[in-house]
């Protein structure tokens, strides 16, 4: 069952046709189309931010030009190129990173000269630009048209849509899903559904205790009368730091913008159909202004039409796509941020066979809906976020930017002591954490560049502290879980692609894969007893990874699984002098032959259990020590205070990711993921294919074992000095794009730009000429056999 009538819903509805899967039924409350597809604008714009991103909008293209042969209904898909402006040095550079996504993904991009620009639309003010970049796949298609052309291949595949059935309630028990009621108060049974209902998604969700993380607000454009000597066809042109966009209609031009003030706006059971709201021309005023300046000649034309309507936005302006934690059945399409027109063929796709198989089709961790703090769904959060939510569509996409709004959603219990300390905090995943700690007032600010990184100095100051003496890192928003009871072996042993079966007291490195092989999930695993496992996670998959858990949990009662990660605070101890420093502080014996590597032990705070682990992501000797919050900021007062000789340093998010650069650690998310198997990742040595228990993939893997594998992450060096590593940089040899980066940047210890990089056929390994492309400009890259530092254990 589908409930919304709208684009997305629509190629869902079809999309399942195509499948093959039967009694498919669509439920609108309206008409079809009459919640805010049908006042989109119909840009068609393919170039994405990231590869998986551009290979959904990709599918549009080729989707909308065959769905009017297909059904013989017009949609009014028409290319017409497109235009992205930049103002700023700084945005070419935001381009050029741009282009280099299209080159990966078989676009035609080309960056064009302000000159080049005029002479493709001559009525484009250029004397204030500093160039822009040329799409030739951008396109347009008209929104309602289209989705009467899903709706006509849907029906032909015998799906039924049925118009003026309001869902007024969704109801889930025990778990999973059971049906919907209407308006009308009949019920109708479902095993699977999907919520795709737009900006009333949030509020049919809420009414079974589901929140979403979902804000709508009024959404404006303008139509202007006919212009003179507009380019046919007109090419799509984005102003990106005018925060505006136009497109032709008819010899006329749409302007429309991504304004920094959006009005809120709720969603209600008893909105009425093709919902406008008033013409506010106070609102529309700095868009009006920003549309004049770009293209003078529409301040002689007349406004046709004012359209302003409902649209719906997220706090990081993705969409949210999945299978909704805790609620089997329960699928959510929702919240694309004013691109659903774009959006929805390869929404339509993946989502169709995410709800046949009950697995996404790919990687899609980017639209999970798991990725966003449940937190984030409150209406405070929501109302502060809004702003940046809407801007952000145009606004710049620096590299570590931060959210202003909607911050301190989570702390740490040690939060203001390290205030006090200098941190410098940034909140990637709703915790606020400390990304490095200033030591001088200047740099206590996060001055944005696409060059040299105000925060590199003091990065460096601290990974090379680490290294010579001890730092302290806040480790608190790891995922921390704890699985317990007789079955608890046997069913870690089922998931976990490592042997678990270890003595009490030791840790081991694992992963959780899918049935393709792919990665899902990357855990350390200690067993703390024979009956008893302590697990830790990455902070940013922490509902994720517990989703993962709860949907395998065996039946029976044998083994409980329980989320401690806001029990306990964790401090990471690492340097050559942290061994005295944690001995000190713990009363353990921290010796080697006493607490070896990869070991766990018990110790006591004020008569309660807390844990240490010998463990380090830095690359140095070092502890991960997990604090119940009661006793956390008394057990740091008291390690300060044994720290005679102040050796102790603290050290930031930044320092860290660089120093696992430089020891060769992966980190899940980039350099690995659902579609990377171990052995693609280098990560074999995490594989246990002789152990008694089967574990999900280990068929998979034995098959890759057999046939070979192509693809293979290497860790490697860029040869030049400083250069900004990111992530999806293409990697050439001489003409031809032979792999990409998935993470990197500087490290600091061993004075070398560092890059994970996902080579696309191992054969091409055996050569030695490679280049990675950084913004345009290309620089030598070498793999490398062994990572720059090894691990001090």
């Amino acid at each position: 069952m589908i409930v919304g009538g709208g684009a997305i819903g629509l190629s869902i509805a079809m999309h399942l046709g195509d499948l093959g899967v039967s009694d498919v039924l669509l439920l609108e409350r309206h008409q079809l189309t009459s919640g805010t597809s049908w006042h989109a604008a119909g840009i068609v714009g393919p170039l994405r931010a990231s590869m998986n991103l551009t290979r959904l909008a990709q599918y549009a293209i080729e989707l909308f030009a065959d769905l009017q042969q297909r059904t013989g209904q017009d949609t009014g898909y028409r290319r017409t190129g497109g235009i992205w402006l930049a103002q700023t040095a700084a945005r070419m550079v935001e381009l050029r990173r741009l282009k280099a996504m299209g080159d990966r993904s078989g676009l035609h991009a080309e960056m064009l000269g302000p000159r080049e620009i005029a002479s493709r639309f001559a009525l484009v003010r250029c004397d204030d630009l500093a160039g822009g970049l040329w799409v030739e796949e951008d396109s347009q298609v008209n929104p309602v048209d289209l989705c009467m052309a899903y709706a006509r291949a849907a029906r032909a595949q015998g799906v039924e849509l049925r118009e003026n059935s309001a869902v007024t309630s969704i109801d889930v028990a025990d778990g999973g899903l059971h049906g919907v009621v209407l308006a009308d108060g009949r019920r109708i049974n479902c095993r699977r559904l999907v919520l795709a209902a737009g900006a009333w998604s949030r509020q049919l969700a809420a009414g079974c205790g589901i929140g979403l993380p979902l804000v709508a607000c009024e959404h404006m454009y303008l139509v202007t009368d006919v212009v003179d000597d507009l380019p046919d066809p007109c090419p799509i042109l984005r102003d990106l730091d005018g925060g505006i966009y136009f497109k032709g209609d008819n010899g006329k031009l749409v302007l429309g913008a991504f304004e920094a003030n959006p009005k809120p706006w709720q969603a209600a059971a008893g909105d009425a159909p093709f919902l406008m709201f008033d013409e506010d021309w106070e609102q529309a005023a700095p868009m009006l202004d920003a549309g004049i300046h770009r293209v003078p000649a529409i301040a002689d034309q007349g406004i046709t039409h004012f359209m302003n309507g409902p649209e719906t936005f997220t706090p990081d302006t993705r969409q949210l796509m999945g299978e909704v934690p805790g609620c089997r059945g329960l699928f959510v399409a929702a919240g694309f941020n004013s691109i659903g027109i774009v959006s929805s063929a390869g929404v339509g796709k993946v989502m169709a066979r995410w709800v046949r198989d009950g697995a996404a089709p790919m990687d899609l961790w980017e639209v999970d809906l798991q990725r966003l703090d449940p937190l984030m769904a409150g209406d405070e959060f929501l109302q502060r976020r809004l702003p940046e939510a809407v801007h952000n569509q145009f606004a710049m996409h620096w590299p570590f930017k931060q959210y202003r709004g909607g911050r301190d959603l989570r702390r740490s219990a040690w939060h203001q002591r390290l205030a006090a300390r200098g941190a410098v905090f940034g909140a990637p995943t709703g915790w606020e954490r400390p990304l490095w700690y200033a030591v001088e007032a200047d740099e206590s600010a996060l001055r944005y560049s696409h060059e040299r990184q105000c925060w590199w100095p003091a990065a460096r100051r601290e990974a090379r502290h680490c290294s010579a003496h001890a730092s302290l890192f806040e480790l608190s928003p790891f995922a921390k879980f704890e699985v317990r009871g007789p079955g608890a072996l046997a069913w870690l042993q089922t998931l976990c692609c490592s042997d678990l079966d270890l003595a009490a007291g030791r840790i081991r490195y694992t992963l959780l894969l899918n049935e393709r092989g792919g990665i899902e999930a990357e855990l350390t695993v200690t067993r703390l007893a024979a009956d008893r496992f302590w697990i830790v996670g990455g902070a940013a998959t922490r509902f994720k990874d517990l989703e993962w858990l709860r949907r395998h949990l065996p039946d029976g009662g044998l083994v409980e699984l329980r989320d401690r990660t806001d029990e306990y605070a964790v401090l990471g101890l690492m340097g050559p002098a942290s061994r005295e420093l944690m001995q000190a502080a713990s009363g353990l014996d921290c010796r080697d032959t006493a607490f070896p590597f990869a070991s766990a032990r018990v110790f006591a705070i004020d008569g309660t259990e807390a844990l240490a682990l010998r463990l380090s992501y830095v690359g140095e000797l070092g502890w991960e020590v997990y604090l119940p919050l009661a006793q956390a900021e008394a057990w740091l007062e008291r390690l300060l205070e044994l720290d005679f000789t102040r050796q102790i340093g603290m050290a930031g998010h930044f320092a860290l990711d660089a120093c696992r650069l430089e020891i060769g650690f992966r980190h899940w998310g980039h350099d690995m993921g659902p579609d990377d198997t171990p052995y693609e990742c280098e990560l074999g040595f995490a594989v246990a294919l002789d152990k008694r228990s089967d574990f999900i993939g280990r068929q998979a893997l034995l098959e890759q074992q057999e046939r070979g594998w192509r693809k293979q992450s290497k860790l490697c060096r860029v040869l030049a000095d400083e250069v900004l590593l990111l992530h999806e940089e293409p990697v050439y040899r001489g003409t031809r794009i032979v792999g990409h980066c998935t993470s990197g940047g500087l490290g600091f210890r061993c004075q070398q730009a560092l890059a994970f990089v996902m080579f696309y056929d191992r054969a091409d390994l055996a050569a030695t000429d490679f280049e990675i492309e950084i913004a345009g400009e290309r620089y030598p890259l070498a793999v490398l056999e062994q990572p720059p530092r090894r691990p001090a254990r």
